[in-house]
């Protein structure tokens, strides 16, 4: 790994907001290509983060310091995401599912999104069901987000929801998360499943194309 990308991940894996800033600044000032900053600084470091959180390692509070320092590291890339994306492919609703209020994840998807060339409707976190049925109205795809093996059932109330009203078949489903798995998608009539921020935009556009 390159030593300014560990850095990267060691700053988030702190929490040190400034020091992740100031390398970001350097790695991009250095030529190293923003999807390495992503997938190997920022995006590995919130996974390790993740699985510290589930061993008991690290608590709430640290997870939040983590968050942080990631959020200012990707303010610093977004222009770079976007700034060859000007064409707008097609409109995304992107939410949190009802109780939980993690967001780390569902922001670096719709940056990731945005880059390549989609709106983005970010409806937050703690999102109720019926949020998410009013956005297919409006939107291709509807893009689910849960961080805890709890929340992430009320996935299946969207895809429910959708379903019973009648706009299933209006919208693509998307669903991504640490607990989430590609079965599981399957197990709730999700169209796709995305195992990272990376991979999230490929697989939209690869299900508008099927819709095409």
């Amino acid at each position: 790994m390159i030593e300014v990308i560990n850095e990267i991940y060691r700053g988030i894996l702190d929490g040190q907001k400034a020091v992740v800033q100031e390398k970001v600044k350097v790695a991009l000032l250095s030529g190293v290509p923003v999807k390495s900053i992503l997938d190997e600084g920022m995006i590995a470091a919130m996974s390790e983060v993740g699985r510290l959180f589930e061993q008991g390692k690290y608590y709430i509070p640290e997870m939040l310091v983590s968050a942080r320092a990631m959020k200012a590291g990707l303010a610093l890339l977004k222009p770079y995401l976007n700034e060859t994306n000007t064409q707008v492919v097609g409109k995304v609703a992107i939410g949190t599912v009802k109780g939980d209020l993690h967001d780390v994840g569902k922001n670096l998807v719709a940056i990731m999104l945005e880059g390549a060339g989609f709106e983005i409707l970010d409806l937050g976190t703690d999102v109720a069901m019926d949020s998410f049925v009013q956005a297919a109205d409006h939107v291709q795809v509807i893009a689910l987000s849960a961080l805890l093996t709890t929340t992430m059932w009320n996935m299946k109330e969207v895809m429910d929801g959708l379903q019973q009203s009648g706009k299933r078949s209006m919208v693509k489903v998307i669903i991504g998360g640490a607990p989430v798995t590609k079965e599981f998608a399957k197990l709730i009539g999700a169209d796709g499943f995305a195992p990272d921020a990376s991979r999230a935009a490929s697989l939209v556009k690869s299900l508008l194309m099927e819709k095409e």
